[in-house]
């Protein structure tokens, strides 16, 4: 089995294995995208509350989702890089880690722009907020160690450490909104007690 691993994760297998992958994928994530940002911007109804200044929500959820998802997937190619020597775990570290940044940015500027209207102010240091900030902040980090240095395995463990260190924040950030009174709205009510009209562009964006 772990022959067959690091067969696949040898560089020239990778390649090409991805190299067919990506055209699909790419098209299955555009129509989903486009799919879920037709019916959200365009057929949902309006909320009874904030009227149409919800709809940000299509762009503020998803993103905040991969800002964590992709975070998690670096932690499990660190521990990969840094347990089985794997040299393209790194790679992926590394590849992944602007990735995740720009979805975190976006993360936290819908959401300011979300929560002006609602909380009269840009930002607040709420636990979702600020845990969400220190997410950027680790992504930066990564991504300055991983130039920092000239050797790319050095490079790569140091990055490696640094994202495993980090990925106790994803937890405080999922969780922040049941341990904390915060002003953010928690998640279970965003999914479940949404209206269908409005949570099944959600899902697709």
């Amino acid at each position: 089995m772990w022959k067959t691993l690091h067969q696949l994760a040898a560089p020239p297998r990778l390649y090409q294995i991805c190299g067919r992958l990506v055209p699909w994928l790419a098209a299955a994530g555009i129509i989903a995208l486009a799919t879920g940002w037709a019916r959200g911007f365009g057929f949902a109804p309006a909320d009874y509350q904030q009227g149409e200044g919800y709809r940000i929500m299509y762009l503020h959820v998803p993103a905040a989702i991969w800002s964590m998802g992709i975070y998690a997937a670096m932690a499990v190619a660190a521990f990969t890089g840094l347990v089985w020597q794997m040299k393209m775990a790194s790679l992926a570290v590394a590849a992944m880690a602007p990735v995740g940044a720009v979805y975190t940015f976006i993360a936290l500027v819908t959401g300011a722009a979300w929560g002006k209207p609602m909380w009269g102010t840009w930002w607040v240091w709420d636990a979702r907020l600020t845990s969400e900030l220190v997410l950027l902040f680790l992504y930066a980090g990564v991504i300055a160690l991983w130039h920092a240095f000239d050797d790319r395995k050095m490079a790569g463990r140091a990055a490696g450490i640094l994202v495993l260190v980090g990925v106790v924040n994803l937890p405080v950030i999922h969780y922040s909104v049941e341990w904390w009174n915060t002003l953010h709205q928690g998640s279970t009510r965003m999914q479940q007690s949404i209206d269908p009209a409005m949570r099944s562009p959600l899902r697709w964006a």
